[in-house]
């Protein structure tokens, strides 16, 4: 446990994975968030609940709308990924980053000088996606 503890101490966000092929890790989200919320507190951390392996749709044990009604009572975003076939994985990431990015906005958090939560600096004014990177890594080099 107090690895966990230590783990959340600074966090921020988090994808909060199950796997769409497995009913048991879907009905593990509400234990996850609940644990969460115990290691967190009084701070908030923002999720994205992530359905992995949608690949595998003929195998779902979990439907898309259960997974979006469950993320909508909790105030989180659904996205459904696939690491085998790289389906929205870098996508997931991003929308918590916005979220995180938002809310840092908005000031509903905070930034912080020392070890805990989010860090200011020095911010690149272009990102450039894996996909981008890969095009550009395909020039001729003879």
């Amino acid at each position: 446990r107090s690895i966990t503890r230590a783990y959340y101490r600074n966090s921020v966000g988090g994808l909060l994975l199950f796997d769409i092929t497995n009913r048991r890790s879907f009905q593990n989200v509400h234990e996850w968030l609940e644990e969460t919320k115990v290691h967190v507190q009084p701070y908030q951390i923002v999720f994205v609940l992530v359905g992995h392996k949608c690949d595998l749709d003929t195998q779902r044990q979990v439907t898309r709308h259960e997974a979006e009604k469950l993320a909508a009572a909790y105030g989180m975003k659904y996205i459904e990924t696939s690491a085998r076939h790289a389906i929205n994985v870098e996508k997931a990431f991003t929308d918590l980053t916005r979220d995180i990015y938002e809310l840092v906005k908005r000031g509903d958090i905070s930034i912080q000088e020392g070890w805990e939560g989010v860090k200011s600096g020095f911010v690149p004014n272009v990102v450039h996606s894996s996909e981008e990177v890969v095009k550009s890594d395909r020039r001729c080099l003879c």
